[in-house]
């Protein structure tokens, strides 16, 4: 499945692949000679311990690659906000408690709930999309169906 992202964040994935790539995965390879230095590598735990790193950085490597490959970048400026979408900033209201909420919808790579971003993935995030001013979104959650009515759009 495709990834939305916005350049900042298709940046930072790159910067991170290309340092996994250029610094963490040889200085796995370092950890590994080092260890297997140290002797018998049946009973070697160090070594036993950087091969399982090395292991979870490379599919960490291969993730990252996957997801860099069918990003799709979001350009903020051609957003339309007649309707809930992907990057929008969606100012709610919880219908129950009339309690008020803004939170941008992003891509799952970018949610930060602290910084006021939710997963479009994400029960609430599914609820709101395609949704109008004025219409009510009604999301499932475990504790029943929460309705959120959409007060305002924005970039």
């Amino acid at each position: 499945m495709s990834e939305y992202v916005t350049q900042e964040t298709f940046d930072r994935m790159k910067t991170d692949l290309h340092r996994m790539k250029s610094v963490d995965r040889p200085a796995a390879s370092k950890a590994i000679g080092e260890a297997r230095e140290k002797g018998d590598l049946k009973e070697n735990a160090e070594y036993d311990s950087a091969k399982e790193a090395q292991g979870m950085l490379e599919a960490k490597i291969k993730q990252l690659e996957g997801v860099i490959a069918t990003a799709k970048i979001v350009d903020t400026a051609t957003i339309d906000i007649s309707r809930v979408s992907i990057l929008t900033k969606v100012t709610f209201t919880n219908v129950a408690t009339k309690k008020t909420l803004t939170y941008q919808l992003v891509g799952e790579k970018e949610a930060d709930l602290k910084a006021g971003k939710i997963s479009a993935s994400s029960p609430i995030g599914k609820g709101l999309m395609g949704k109008i001013i004025g219409e009510v979104a009604e999301v499932i959650a475990p504790n029943g169906v929460m309705k959120f009515k959409v007060v305002d759009i924005a970039v």
